[in-house]
C-alpha cells in the first residue's frame, strides 16, 4: 500500500434518521488513528471534515421518498472531487463516516482512476435499495445500487458519470439482513456475496482467500468499504441499524490482516459509527484496531 494516506472526515447523518454518526470521524480520530498508522511508518495527512449542509428538518423531495436527497447529493459531489484530488497526489484515500450513503461520493471520486474498480462491502446489508424498493427511503441503505448506476439520478449521476463499479467486480462479505428487491438485484447482477452461513461453514480464512483471488483476477485497484454494524453489535454496538450474529472481532482482525498481505487494497472507507449508541467509544477503538491491521500493524 501507498505509504503517504489522506484523512478525510465526512460528518454526514443525513442517509438516515438516528441522530449521532455525524460524530463518527471525531470518535475515530479520538480513539487515536492517526497516531496509530503513523506509529507504523505511514505519511499520515488529516484533511479535516468535509463541510456538511444542514436541512431545518428532514425532508422528502416532491417526486421521491427519499430523505435529504439534495444534501446528500451535494455532499457526494464535495467528497467525490475530495477523494479524487487525493488520488492524483498518489495518497492513499482513507475515508471516515458518517453514515454509509458516503460511499456514493467516495467511489465517484476513486472509480474515474481505474478501468476496472473492485469493490469489498464488508456490511451486514447489502445498500441495494432504491426509492422503489426501499422500506424507509433512507439513503444509506443505497450507496451500492446508485454506484452500480441503479437510482435516482441525483445519486447515480455524482462525478457526473453513472457505472462507478460493475457487478461482477463486487463482493459482499457479512450479509444478513437483505430486503427483497436487493435480493432479486443479487441474483440479476450476479454480484458474489458472502452471507453470515457462508463464513459460518467454510470460514473466513477460505471467504478472504476466494475474495482476493476473484477480485485480483480482474481488478487494477480495489476500494474496502467497511460498515461497522458488518461486526456482531457484541463487539461493535455503536452501530444505527445493528443486526444480531454478525462477523467477530478476530474473524475481522483476520479478514484486514489477509488484505494487507494481499497488497490489492488501494482505497478505504470506514462508516456507520455512531458515539451516541456506542459504549465508552469501543466501536470507534474496533475501527482504529482493524485499520491497523489493513495497513500492517503485526504483534510481531
Amino acid at each position: 500500500m501507498k505509504k503517504d494516506i489522506t484523512i478525510i472526515g465526512v460528518p454526514m447523518d443525513l442517509g438516515q434518521t438516528r441522530r449521532g454518526v455525524d460524530m463518527g470521524p471525531s470518535a475515530i480520530r479520538y480513539a487515536g488513528i492517526v497516531e496509530r498508522l503513523e506509529d507504523i511508518n505511514y505519511n499520515v495527512q488529516d484533511f479535516g471534515d468535509i463541510e456538511i449542509a444542514r436541512p431545518g428538518t428532514i425532508e422528502e423531495t416532491i417526486e421521491t421518498n427519499l430523505k435529504n436527497l439534495q444534501e446528500v447529493s451535494t455532499a457526494s459531489e464535495k467528497l467525490a472531487d475530495t477523494v479524487s484530488n487525493v488520488i492524483q497526489e498518489n495518497r492513499f484515500p482513507l475515508v471516515l463516516g458518517g453514515d454509509h450513503s458516503i460511499a456514493i461520493g467516495s467511489l465517484a471520486g476513486i472509480a474515474k482512476h481505474y478501468e476496472n474498480l473492485g469493490v469489498i462491502w464488508y456490511d451486514a446489508h447489502g445498500d441495494l435499495n432504491t426509492a422503489d424498493t426501499s422500506p424507509s427511503g433512507n439513503i444509506h441503505g443505497m450507496p451500492l445500487a446508485a454506484s452500480l448506476g441503479i437510482g435516482h439520478e441525483s445519486l447515480t449521476g455524482i462525478g457526473g458519470y453513472e457505472q462507478k463499479v460493475k457487478p461482477e467486480n463486487i463482493v459482499i462479505i457479512g450479509a444478513r439482513s437483505l430486503d427483497e428487491g436487493e435480493k432479486e438485484l443479487i441474483k440479476e447482477r450476479g454480484i458474489k456475496v458472502y452471507t453470515m452461513h457462508e463464513i459460518d461453514r467454510i470460514g473466513m480464512t477460505r471467504v478472504m482467500e476466494e475474495t482476493i483471488e476473484y477480485l485480483s483476477k480482474k481488478t487494477d485497484g480495489v476500494h474496502l468499504s467497511l460498515d461497522l454494524d458488518g461486526l456482531d453489535p457484541l463487539d461493535a454496538p455503536g452501530v444505527g441499524t445493528p443486526v444480531l450474529g454478525g462477523i467477530s472481532y478476530r474473524e475481522s482482525h483476520l479478514a484486514m490482516e489477509m488484505l494487507a498481505e494481499s497488497q490489492i487494497i488501494t482505497s478505504a472507507e470506514f462508516v456507520e459509527v455512531n458515539p451516541i449508541l456506542d459504549e465508552r467509544n469501543k466501536t470507534a477503538t474496533v475501527a482504529v484496531a482493524l485499520m491497523g491491521s489493513l495497513f500492517g500493524e503485526k504483534l510481531l
